[in-house]
């Protein structure tokens, strides 16, 4: 059976997060210490950006290796009862976790378990067929499709990664923030430095749109042959933030979606900026998600 046409594919950063709430994100005396329940929640970038964007309308697939486990079957699951396409591969080395400490004022601290070997990729028969009949690939910075670049370029397709927080220096990154069109990142990787960064990625590379989230403080937009760096505020949610994990997922997915309408940079990222905003209010990794009339409303509002 041939494949469906995709406005956007997603490759890597298939995983499963466990959420532990806290008072302070702070080791306390003693040893041990009483929480509220602990729940696994569908978790990772590449299922926040594929999943956003697949709630926003656009027909996205998600490709990566998964697991013969039961966060691999928690994965599948998930991505069948929200009707979106995924393809994957078996790994030997198990589904990806991450544990995700959360205090009483939503901000979060992730630990990721990597456990992919550096070396493992996507095969090239396994990718071509996808990336031949989607529009926009988007590259979570997991590795598994590091040697994409060169076919995607050659196929015509324009690419975005987010580099999350990455401090400028770190060279696992730097394959995708110089080999792809849209970038984003987060501040707090090179909070003081973003500019500096921003400047980096559009001189070095191929972007043409660099934006930094930052959290409460909005977010930076830089465009090749401007000089300015434009600052978005962040915007009220509307409601209180229990949970700022999947925000900047959820900021590519709003901006992404925006893109293909034909948007200007910002104002993609000012929808960016909002479908962050609204994941902020949901407890759980990727567990809420702005569907097309709230799209329409916020294009409407811009």
């Amino acid at each position: 059976m041939a494949l469906p046409e995709f406005d956007l594919l997603v490759v890597g950063g298939a995983g499963v997060d466990t959420i532990v709430r806290v008072e302070r994100l702070e080791v306390p005396p003693g040893d041990s210490l009483s929480v509220g329940p602990v729940h696994d929640h569908l978790g990772h970038t590449g299922n926040g950006v594929a999943l956003g964007a697949h709630h926003l309308g656009l027909r996205t697939a998600l490709l990566d290796f998964l697991g013969d486990d039961p966060q691999g079957d928690l994965v599948r699951a998930a991505h069948e009862r929200h009707g979106l396409h995924l393809a994957h591969l078996v790994s030997p080395h198990g589904t990806p976790r991450g544990v995700n400490l959360v205090d009483a004022a939503g901000r979060r601290f992730s630990f990721y378990d990597g456990r992919h070997p550096a070396d493992l990729r996507l095969p090239r028969a396994f990718y071509l067929p996808y990336a031949e009949r989607s529009r926009h690939v988007h590259l979570s910075i997991t590795g598994v499709n590091r040697d994409m670049y060169a076919d995607l370029h050659r196929l015509g397709r324009t690419t975005s990664t987010d580099l999350h927080d990455w401090d400028g220096a770190d060279p696992h990154h730097l394959d995708y923030a110089l080999g792809s069109d849209l970038v984003f990142l987060s501040t707090a990787g090179c909070r003081g430095r973003h500019e500096e960064v921003m400047r980096r990625i559009l001189a070095e590379g191929r972007a043409t749109v660099v934006t930094a989230t930052a959290g409460a403080d909005g977010c930076y937009q830089l465009t090749r042959g401007g000089s300015a760096v434009h600052h978005l505020p962040a915007v009220d949610p509307g409601r209180p933030v229990v949970d700022t994990n999947g925000a900047g997922d959820a900021f590519v997915a709003g901006f992404l979606a925006a893109w293909f309408r034909g948007l200007g940079p910002l104002d993609c990222a000012r929808v960016g900026t909002a479908a962050g905003a609204f994941a902020c209010t949901r407890a759980g990794t990727h567990s809420a998600f702005l569907g097309p009339a709230d799209l329409e409303r916020l294009l409407g509002e811009g």
